[in-house]
């Protein structure tokens, strides 16, 4: 899986799938790692409905059939077939109990891949801040070990928050190392983001051209996924119906058999994109209604934009104002920059000037310090808030030092009065 596109001949995940699939079955009943490596062998070997039923049965299972110290193993890919599948609500608690059991057990060396797999559900549910502060932790743990980044929840933060020049830097890292490690995956990832990114620039010509080769090898679970949905955007964008058409195709053979509300709200949403009249009006209703039942907030956002913007182009002012207004309000707090400018410049072609949002009164500090701040808050000392964050006591307390100087305060008693304050607008220690 992550070989993919650089898989050599006779290696290719097909290959290894009809491997598995020709093994013997377990001697026991099977258990849910069972159940997922024969839904993967199917998916790859028979294709995406096939393997879908097993993949449900896997996910269903989770949790049962293995001891606290083995499931973390397992875990990773099950939060993989989770969004494969398009269920945002298995994708939500199955990477929750991944990084709870990782911490529980202290597997200092798999916890970069845990945070990332936490990290990713959060950011599009838009909890951007929190996605940032567990991130912030990979860092801290690939220092302590001495272990290679793994980069790609950093993309996706930069992606999403329309940070052009760090997301920039992070690709062209991303694609020297990956492509001398042979780790394929990394190439529809950075691909899928640069798309992201772009289509939140309002660039459809650069969103197309990278999620046309995030899309060309399809094997890469997730990011190859998602890149068709920013294909789609980008394709009719910039006038090139077929290419959007063609890419509508592959996600609704997806979509339709998974049948969620996150897989048939972006169906909903990418036909509205290619229909006109009642038919595109009653898609991007759809879209909304479904992605309103999920946990994806950003997706929801998007769909509120593309309706404002369809609507603008109807010549449909109030009723474009009321969209672009709601996606203005969500992309701006949840920390979109990009996309909530194209939603503010879409407001202002309405004629509705979009005024400049008040600056919170929230303390510039990073999410590892704030991190640090809610524990030393709630009254951890220093060595245990250390143990948390896999730090050793000297620098909590170095960094103390300078979030009491950040907030203007001398003291832990003063801390827990401004955490009071601020309440929400500081992120909780190790999001979970």
């Amino acid at each position: 899986m992550f070989v993919g596109r650089l898989a050599s001949p006779g290696g290719s995940i097909a290959d290894v799938a009809r491997a598995a699939a020709a093994a013997p079955p377990p001697p026991h009943h099977p258990r849910p790692p069972d159940l997922l490596l024969d839904g993967l062998a199917a998916h790859y070997t028979q294709g995406y409905a096939v393997g879908l039923p097993l993949l449900r049965q896997a996910l269903a299972a989770a949790g049962t059939g293995t001891s606290a110290d083995e499931e973390p193993h397992w875990l990773w890919l099950a939060c993989v077939a989770a969004y494969h599948v398009w269920d945002d609500e298995r994708w939500e608690l199955l990477s929750r109990r991944y990084i709870q059991l990782v911490r529980q057990i202290g597997a200092l060396a798999e916890l970069p891949l845990a945070l990332d797999r936490r990290s990713r559900p959060l950011l599009f549910a838009g909890e951007l801040t929190a996605a940032a502060a567990l991130l912030d932790e990979t860092r801290t743990v690939e220092e302590a070990t001495g272990s290679s980044p793994w980069p790609y929840g950093e993309l996706s933060l930069a992606a999403f928050r329309g940070h052009e020049a760090n997301a920039a830097a992070l690709i062209r890292t991303i694609m020297r190392d990956v492509t001398r490690r042979g780790e394929g995956l990394g190439i529809t990832a950075a691909e899928w983001a640069s798309a992201v990114l772009s289509n939140g620039l309002g660039r459809p010509q650069a969103a197309l051209a990278a999620a046309q080769r995030a899309t060309e090898y399809h094997e890469d679970l997730g990011f190859s996924n998602w890149a068709l949905v920013e294909l789609i955007e980008a394709a009719v964008r910039g006038g090139m119906t077929e290419t959007a058409a063609d890419a509508y195709g592959r996600l609704t053979a997806m979509t339709a058999p998974a049948g969620t509300d996150w897989a048939l709200g972006l169906a909903a949403r990418s036909r509205a994109l290619l229909s006109g009249g009642d038919e595109a009006d009653g898609c991007y209703r759809e879209a909304i209604d479904r992605l309103g039942r999920t946990r994806l907030r950003v997706e929801l956002a998007r769909a509120h934009l593309l309706y404002g913007e369809w609507l603008r182009r109807e010549k449909r002012r109030a009723d474009a104002r009321v969209q672009l207004r709601a996606a203005h309000e969500m992309l701006d707090a949840m920390g979109l920059a990009a996309f909530a400018e194209r939603a503010r410049r879409e407001l202002a072609a309405t004629g509705e000037t979009v005024r400049q949002r008040a600056v919170d009164a929230v303390p510039a500090l990073t999410a590892q310090e704030a991190c640090i701040a809610r524990l030393a808050g709630d009254g951890r000392t220093n060595p245990e808030i250390g143990a948390e964050l896999f730090l050793s006591a000297r620098p909590v307390e170095w960094h103390l030092r300078k979030i009491f100087t950040k907030l203007g305060i001398g003291s832990c008693r003063e801390l827990r009065d401004v955490l009071a304050r601020l309440g929400p607008d500081l992120p909780h220690p190790l999001p979970s």
